[in-house]
């Protein structure tokens, strides 16, 4: 049974790595700021997500993501303060490794997805901090209420994705929100009011 197994994932294995042709392999972002071009880019949203972690009573620190978002990128590296980012997120994206948790964090004690269906940044201000880092300072708008946040952006590559040959570019980003501000207060302080927020985004540029 074990070497029919290990025969089987041999197989998959060889099969995938022929799906995709060797020059494809070879391909794909490279991390220097250089190779960054500019232009219009929109959100790709399969590779684009938000996760989410906050305390729990006290004993672990639970997370969860959105999805599914749009928006646009305008960027030119030659002058990074002019970046421009506006992003939409649908509350109903909302996932976690409970299902009924996730029922209830779209309902009106939570997020209240049916009254307030999206989350949505758009950026004031873009400072360089480094090669290949910024902070954005912008907007965010969730569950009706619009506060200034700041996202610490780290550049993780560019250049042309393998497979639909379109310009992408890639950022990881970090911020920190209370969402006792957005008027989303279920269980403060007993379930944490600061939650961290891990961005990763993907962007193809636009012809």
């Amino acid at each position: 049974m074990h070497k029919t197994f290990l025969a089987g994932a041999a197989l998959i294995t060889a099969l995938s790595a022929a799906a995709v042709p060797q020059a494809h392999a070879q391909q794909g972002g490279t991390p220097d700021p250089k190779a960054v071009q500019s232009g219009s880019y929109a959100v790709e949203p399969y590779h684009t997500q938000i996760s989410f972690s906050l305390l729990h009573m006290g004993f672990s620190d639970f997370s969860g993501f959105f999805s599914q978002a749009s928006g646009a990128l305008t960027l030119d590296p030659s002058h990074i303060e002019a970046t421009k980012l506006d992003v939409t997120l649908p509350i109903n994206s909302v996932q976690t490794t409970v299902a009924k948790l996730d029922g209830e964090l779209k309902g009106a004690d939570w997020f209240d997805a049916d009254k307030f269906p999206t989350a949505h940044f758009v950026s004031t201000k873009v400072v360089k901090t480094g090669a290949k880092t910024a902070n954005i300072i912008g907007d965010l708008t969730l569950h009706g209420v619009t506060h200034p946040v700041t996202i610490k952006a780290r550049l993780i590559g560019s250049g042309v994705n393998p497979l639909d040959k379109k310009e992408t570019v890639g950022f990881e980003g970090n911020a920190v929100i209370m969402r006792s501000a957005f008027g989303v207060s279920r269980y403060v302080p007993l379930v944490g009011d600061s939650v961290t927020l891990h961005i990763a985004g993907a962007f193809e540029r636009q012809s």
